[in-house]
């Protein structure tokens, strides 16, 4: 009788009760995000200051435009490479329209994110129509964006750009960065895409098993097109932010800020297997890689040092992501 009671008392607590494990398999990004936060806070007294936490969101605010974008592409097991020269690129038309003068404002920021629309939907034609390997077209059209970025602008600075563009790299409102509002805007108008539009429901069944997705019927190849535009527009508005706000366009811009974007999805729980995935776990990511850089050069780290502290950290991810499949 006693054994009777037993199971019936124990059996409905196991099935209410969470998994720590899933709950740290959900949850533990945030748990790494607060610790880094207070290690470094302890070792560095000035890393919670006012000005030094304005500079940080405006550093991360760029890395999370471009992540959120890779994370599109990463849930249809696609990678995209080519995201930092898609930058540079964009950044360098946009100065050059904004220099002087007000009067081609809207026109230069738009030039620039349609930029990185057609490169992005380059990347996304080759990839869906042509059936070649994502790293592989990316990687072309890094080179190819690196090389039109210096000849554009015959390998110099641009500079001399308008008052009223400077203000959306420099500015804010109501105390916070504008650009931190631009990273808002993108992320709630993404989620809304990815959560509760159908393209969004395609990118996860492409993603978890593209055989499946076609016998269902969908478009795979146009789901495909899609992400890469996503993708491609999104390096062209932080190649738009990154030139406001450094005053000049740079030709030498975004070097390796794919690496980074690609760090933060992963981090982020992102799986690099596809069909996985969350934006809000990117967001954060994109702060774990944004504090650590910023943390690291206020402990005067060597920036050899940070390469290595920051590839043993993708592949920690790696390898969690892998426990999780």
């Amino acid at each position: 009788m006693n054994s009777h009671v037993s199971t019936n008392n124990t059996q409905p607590i196991k099935k209410r009760s969470p998994k720590f494990g899933h709950l740290l398999s959900e949850y533990g990004i945030l748990l790494a995000l607060s610790a880094l936060v207070i290690v470094i806070t302890i070792l560095s007294p000035n890393f919670l200051t006012t000005s030094n936490m304005l500079n940080l969101f405006k550093q991360v605010s760029i890395n999370a435009i471009l992540a959120i974008g890779m994370t599109f592409v990463v849930l249809t097991k696609g990678i995209d490479l080519s995201v930092g020269s898609i930058l540079a690129f964009s950044g360098i038309v946009t100065a050059s329209l904004v220099t002087g003068s007000d009067t081609n404002l809207f026109l230069g920021i738009a030039a620039g994110l349609g930029t990185g629309l057609i490169l992005g939907l380059v990347n996304g034609l080759v990839v869906s129509k042509w059936k070649v390997a994502p790293f592989i077209v990316t990687l072309g059209v890094m080179s190819i964006a690196r090389g039109l970025t210096y000849i554009y602008s015959n390998g110099r600075p641009i500079s001399g750009l308008s008052n009223s563009f400077l203000v959306i790299g420099t500015g804010g409102f109501l105390g916070i960065p504008i650009s931190v509002w631009i990273v808002l805007i993108v992320f709630v108008f993404c989620s809304v895409l990815l959560y509760r539009t159908k393209l969004g429901r395609h990118i996860y069944a492409v993603g978890g098993n593209e055989n499946a997705a076609k016998t269902s019927g969908l478009n795979v190849d146009r789901t495909l097109m899609s992400v890469y535009c996503i993708s491609g527009l999104l390096a062209g508005l932080a190649g738009v932010l990154l030139t406001s706000r450094v005053s000049s366009g740079l030709p030498q811009a975004g070097m390796s800020y794919e690496l980074d974007a690609i760090a933060a999805v992963v981090i982020g729980g992102t799986s690099l297997a596809g069909g996985r995935g969350r934006l809000w776990g990117t967001l954060v990511g994109a702060l774990i890689i944004g504090v650590l850089n910023n943390g690291l050069d206020l402990l005067a780290v060597s920036s050899y040092w940070q390469q290595v502290i920051k590839g043993i950290i993708i592949i920690i991810a790696v390898l969690v992501d892998r426990k999780r499949v």
